[in-house]
């Protein structure tokens, strides 16, 4: 018979890190995206020295400023869950995943914190470059940040430059490989990908709302053009990066791959890979219900040619696959969203053509409906790498109901319930503050002090010959 508690204690430990983790890499990933952003302004303002440029640049720096305020909160939490949910987890495998996380902390998030008081306090009072260059260094950060997570995360896919002593601890033998492992590069060209398109998006969605009530904002022109030259660009560069990791998942994690393709059984000979494009997966029957599929296709992308099979579920015992529905409907969210955004791109490009970039009001209510599409998307992308690698922690070596910590499950429960309340506080209120902003148009509010900004900027630019 099987333990009720561990399981009922599993499935709250994994819930409360999944919400934990679920809200802090919005506001990650909306870090990166929008430190480049800023980074970008920047550079136009001195490049270009036109006042619209500081002004968009004052205007999303309080932005800026809101989400990391926010995000450093949810980001606490998730580290005091590996000693209090997963003792087990961090004792096995703490001396690889230590020295990662603490990289994270000492090079990336000490560099980024460090220089954001010049970036964000320090316009007008330090020479222009030295303040370009604490832009760059907080995007530089907050690029690191991901490097050293990601790093950790994709070891616990494809593990890699480790050996197991006999106690059963993960021991680092090979530190390159245990940082550049399998699925590393992918995950990281992939997810810095999907920081800037969720950024893009919203930066899109706001741009477009502002068009909308008066096409002639300057400021408003100019977000919406740079946010739609960004999906235009890194939206399909993103569909390729999505095929390669695809690749990797495939060589490294066919469990996975089968989950999120629903293929339970091999087709026949010479048939291929279908496409499913519907499918309800049965994992007592182990079989999908209403299947909708066009053949071949799956072969198509997963080998390149028609008649290319993968490994199927059936072919592995059931306690090795994860709960195929969630991963199967998930990918399906990622890339439909990736599709629309793409399209969204083009018919960017093909309105800006024909002058009517500020103007096309189908495609500016378009915009405004897909604010959340790209962290939506990433959201869902997420839920197919994670709940796709279970029920393991170390893909194929530790299981996650092996990484738990000897609690009862109710301080689980009581801890999951208080995080519940204070996120949903801490992040409805910064939504709020975040719309509240996003509803002003940059100029308002931002003219105020620029004159004397812009003044002292103007001449430290003139000054160092920038």
């Amino acid at each position: 018979m099987p333990d009720i508690s561990q399981h009922t204690l599993l499935w709250l430990a994994r819930t409360q890190f999944a919400f934990t983790i679920g809200f802090h890499i919005v506001l990650a990933a909306f870090t990166i995206g929008l430190a480049l952003f800023l980074l970008v302004l920047e550079g136009m303002w001195l490049w270009r020295q036109q006042p619209v440029w500081l002004q968009l640049w004052r205007y999303w720096s309080k932005i800026f400023a809101l989400n990391v305020a926010v995000g450093v909160v949810t980001g606490v939490v998730m580290e005091f869950a590996f000693g209090t949910n997963w003792s087990e987890l961090a004792s096995r495998t703490g001396a690889v995943l230590g020295p990662l996380l603490y990289m994270e902390v000492l090079v990336a998030f000490f560099l980024e914190a460090g220089f954001m008081g010049v970036m964000l306090f320090g316009m007008g009072k330090v020479r222009p470059w030295v303040h370009l260059m604490a832009t760059a260094i907080v995007a530089l950060g907050s690029l690191l940040s991901a490097f050293w997570i990601l790093a950790a995360n994709s070891w616990m896919q494809t593990p890699d430059g480790y050996a197991i002593a006999a106690d059963g601890r993960f021991h680092p033998v090979d530190w390159w490989a245990v940082i550049f492992n399998p699925s590393f590069p992918w995950r990281m060209a992939h997810m810095v990908a999907a920081a800037l398109l969720g950024t893009a998006c919203l930066v899109a969605a706001c741009g477009a709302w502002h068009l909308l009530r008066d096409a002639r904002q300057p400021a408003a022109r100019r977000m919406f053009s740079l946010a739609m030259w960004t999906l235009l660009i890194v939206a399909p560069l993103q569909g390729v990066l999505g095929d390669l990791h695809g690749e990797n998942t495939r060589d490294y994690q066919p469990i996975k791959l089968a989950a999120i393709e629903g293929s339970w059984d091999p087709p026949p000979p010479g048939a291929g890979e279908p496409l499913r494009l519907f499918a309800l997966p049965d994992m007592e029957q182990r079989r999908n219900r209403l299947e909708v599929a066009i053949p071949h296709i799956g072969s198509l992308y997963l080998r390149h040619n028609l008649q290319g099979t993968i490994h199927s579920l059936n072919q592995y015992p059931a306690d090795h696959l994860p709960w195929v529905p969630l991963v199967f409907w998930s990918f399906r969210v990622m890339v439909g969203l990736g599709l629309l955004m793409i399209a969204a791109g083009v018919a960017g490009l093909v309105a800006r053509l024909r002058g009517r970039l500020w103007y096309a009001r189908g495609l500016l209510w378009l915009m405004v409906a897909m604010a959340p599409a790209g962290f939506v998307a990433m959201l869902a992308g997420w839920l197919v790498t994670e709940t796709g690698r279970q029920p393991w922690t170390v893909y194929g070596l530790l299981r996650t109901a092996h990484s738990l910590s000897p609690v009862a499950p109710g301080l689980v429960l009581g801890s999951l319930v208080m995080i519940v309340v204070v996120y949903s506080l801490l992040f409805g209120l910064g939504l709020w503050f975040l719309l509240h902003l996003l509803a002003r148009p940059p100029a308002e509010g931002e003219t105020g002090a620029m004159p004397d900004v812009a003044e002292r900027i103007g001449a430290g630019v003139k000054g160092n010959g920038i």
